[in-house]
């Protein structure tokens, strides 16, 4: 009985097959090629797994080499909220939650960034927020490692609402809405 569980212990201890498999590590010296290493090079035009960036309007914010003037995707309300979000993260601090430029780093001494209720970047297409968001501008790094494409359009389309926000007028409200505010009675 002992002899037994002895031979069936060192029989499938053994074992042999594909538990051992041949095989280089990397760096290993290799004489099946003729460059001698083990490690190959990937074929030209390999492009990694989710690396395929075939959408230019998606991924350089550009349209014909001029910043785009629309969106690449429909911005819905879950986008504009997704916006929201991404820009109190990674934008409030320097710009503020307005959007004014006067954030906490920059009441710590960091330069100012503008504003983006000035003119100039109110007129500014939307693909000229994602580029600046992706390359950095000035003391602006960029944050393309940080935010992904679709959350970098999602703070552009953000940044619009916030740039209507603060030049609406009662013209600009739905008529329902317009007749709301003239009956409702100032308290």
């Amino acid at each position: 009985m002992l002899a037994a569980a002895t031979f069936v212990l060192l029989a499938v201890g053994c074992r042999q097959d594909m538990h051992v498999q041949p095989r280089y590590n990397p760096y290993d010296a290799a004489t099946a090629f003729d460059d001698g290493r083990s490690a190959r090079l990937p074929v030209p035009g390999t492009i990694a797994r989710g690396q395929l960036h075939l959408d230019t309007l998606l991924y350089t914010g550009k349209v014909d080499g001029k910043d785009a003037e629309l969106f690449p995707f429909t911005i819905t309300r879950a986008d504009l909220e997704r916006g929201r979000e991404r820009f109190n993260i990674y934008c409030s601090p320097c710009h503020d939650v307005t959007g004014s430029g006067r954030g906490m780093i920059v009441l710590r001494g960091f330069p100012q960034p503008p504003s983006f209720h000035i003119d100039r970047l109110r007129q500014a297409p939307p693909g000229h927020f994602f580029d600046v968001m992706t390359n950095g501008l000035g003391v602006m790094y960029s944050y393309s490692s940080r935010v992904s494409p679709e959350d970098r359009w999602r703070i552009a389309a953000y940044i619009r609402a916030l740039q209507l926000s603060q030049q609406a007028t009662v013209a600009d409200l739905p008529p329902a809405e317009q007749k709301k505010l003239q009956t409702e009675t100032p308290q």
